[in-house]
């Protein structure tokens, strides 16, 4: 059982990797545009599969489905919510990013503030992929493959401890090599290819989960079970004692949807690559709709595994790993580990190339070496790659513990998410708030947040308040004290969004009716399960 699983997990591996190659061989990766942007070439089927892999690593396939195996269908609001994001990115967000000719979002601030507003929003970011983002990648990949591949018999390795830490370094030197050597086409490229095997693996582990809960093997058989033997998990409407209650949807949810998909770096990098502004609607758009269908394999499967295993002493964030190895034959074990290593490496690679990408251009072109050439620039980008990489490999297995790992992703990711996105937003919508109103927002914003998460008594307003009303009322905060800003110390002049002409600017025509229709499935969707 061990040798098929293994066969079909390395054949798909170097598959994927063979593909990969070949396809982007001859690309262009000693400049910082080809290494960065992709020479500004990618078209919507590349920027919606490499979106949708981004996004879809094992803290989402571990984490979610482990917050489905607590909570239930409620947790679905991660996956649904983003879609609003994303009508959002391809409607408002996107043309003036596009038409601003950036290569990172700090580059934005320093268009529309200054350099200094720049250099503390690349900090912010550096410094939350390197302690936040890179180490849960990776220690969420580990926990997947070794519930996945049953690691422990596959290597007669006994210790938790040192398995955990072999997985995360081999994962992390891999992902490392995609990344600091392929630039960013590589990573769509492979992003793609994984996205497919991604949505066929995780139907078919919804096809045989299903068959697993019914007694006669249907897949109706098995929902009607699952509707008359958990009816309190297949509610879309969260309680005020879960993770995500109903009223935050319109609060802290939404906001850190919206800058996780407008405003992170480590996401959005593969829309600037765009051709034009037509072809990233299109991939922004196609991504909204993969996200309709994350429910159904991000979701379903955490409630399933609920009903098989809650008996079992079966930890939430091992559900799913539990879930794939009883249920998938061998062969499809395989295959689907391979895929998962493929999410795994796609969220880390991306992030870790987002990171390249602001300490390079940001950093080291911006602040310490302002003449430097572009070997320069790609050789830093290099170097400081691989010390990313390593430190999030040493962080990743400290991580162990955590009693859910994906709402301690949210709970983090919402002390610079919130702050930036605040900033991002009243620089574009206003002309005349000053740099200093954005670096009060920034600096002031990611201090606010800290507080309230660890240092007493501030500690008191989330829990009073619950943490998502928390970081939306600090945003709503940071608007209204940069409007003030902006009124009692204007800009001298206003400020003027120039077009920098790097891709046509023609939106596409069908823009506007998808995305109308993405709004009203979010709402049907909703409505459908609402109990």
């Amino acid at each position: 059982m061990h040798a098929l699983t293994l066969a079909s997990f390395l054949f798909f591996t170097g598959l994927v990797a063979f593909i990969t190659w070949r396809i982007t061989r001859r690309d262009d990766h000693k400049s910082t545009s080809g290494l960065f942007l992709a020479g500004r070439s990618l078209t919507f089927p590349l920027i919606a599969g490499s979106l949708l892999m981004t996004n879809l690593s094992t803290e989402q396939m571990v984490g979610l489905n482990g917050s489905a195996f607590t909570d239930g269908l409620s947790v679905m609001a991660w996956e649904v919510v983003a879609v609003l994001a994303l009508v959002a990115l391809a409607l408002f967000f996107l043309p003036r990013f596009l038409r601003s000719g950036i290569t990172t979002v700090p580059q934005l601030l320093q268009i529309r503030f200054d350099g200094a507003t720049q250099l503390i929003c690349n900090i912010i970011f550096l410094i939350a992929y390197a302690v936040i983002l890179l180490p849960i990648i990776l220690y969420s990949g580990a926990i997947g493959l070794q519930g996945m591949l049953d690691l422990q018999g596959l290597t007669g390795i006994e210790s938790n401890t040192v398995l955990l830490w072999g997985t995360v370094w081999l994962v992390g030197i891999i992902g490392s090599f995609y990344a600091l050597f392929g630039g960013l086409r590589t990573v769509a490229v492979s992003d793609t290819l994984n996205g497919i095997g991604l949505l066929v693996g995780g139907f078919v582990i919804v096809y045989f989960g299903l068959q697993a809960v019914s007694d006669d093997g249907g897949l109706l058989a098995g929902w009607d079970t699952l509707k008359e033997s958990n009816p309190e998990k297949l509610n879309s409407i969260g309680g005020s004692d879960q993770q995500v209650p109903f009223s935050t949807l319109f609060t802290g949810v939404f906001l850190i949807n919206l800058f996780y998909w407008t405003t992170n770096q480590q996401i959005i990098q593969r829309t600037f690559a765009a051709k034009n502004l037509a072809e990233g609607q299109k991939g922004v758009l196609l991504t909204g709709f993969f996200k309709l269908l994350g429910p159904l394999y991000l979701v379903l499967p955490g409630i399933i595994a609920y009903h098989l295993y809650a008996d079992q002493g079966i930890r939430a964030d091992e559900a799913y790993g539990h879930l794939v190895f009883n249920v998938l034959p061998p062969y499809l074990t395989g295959f689907f580990a391979a895929v998962m290593v493929g999410a795994i490496l796609s969220s880390f690679n991306s992030a870790l190339n987002s990171t390249t990408t602001l300490f390079s251009m940001g950093l080291y072109k911006g602040v310490l070496n302002k003449n430097a050439s572009e070997a320069q620039v790609v050789k830093s980008s290099k170097i400081f790659g691989w010390i990313m990489a390593i430190s999030s490999m040493t962080i990743a297995p400290l991580l162990a513990g955590q009693e859910s790992l994906f709402g301690y992703l949210q709970k983090m990711n919402a002390i610079y998410f919130i702050p930036i996105l605040a900033v991002v937003l009243v620089g574009l919508l206003t002309k005349r708030v000053p740099a200093m109103g954005a670096k009060v927002g920034l600096v002031g914003g990611c201090l606010l947040i800290f507080a309230g998460y660890f240092i007493p008594p501030f500690t008191l307003l989330p829990e009073v308040m619950s943490e998502f009303h928390f970081v939306a009322s600090i945003f709503v905060l940071l608007v209204l004290v940069m409007l003030l800003i902006g009124k009692l110390r204007p800009r001298e002049t206003e400020w003027v969004h120039e077009d920098s002409g790097a891709v046509d600017l023609t939106p596409w025509k069908g823009a506007i009716p998808a995305g109308t229709v993405l709004v009203i499935l979010v709402i049907t969707i909703y409505a459908a399960f609402a109990g």
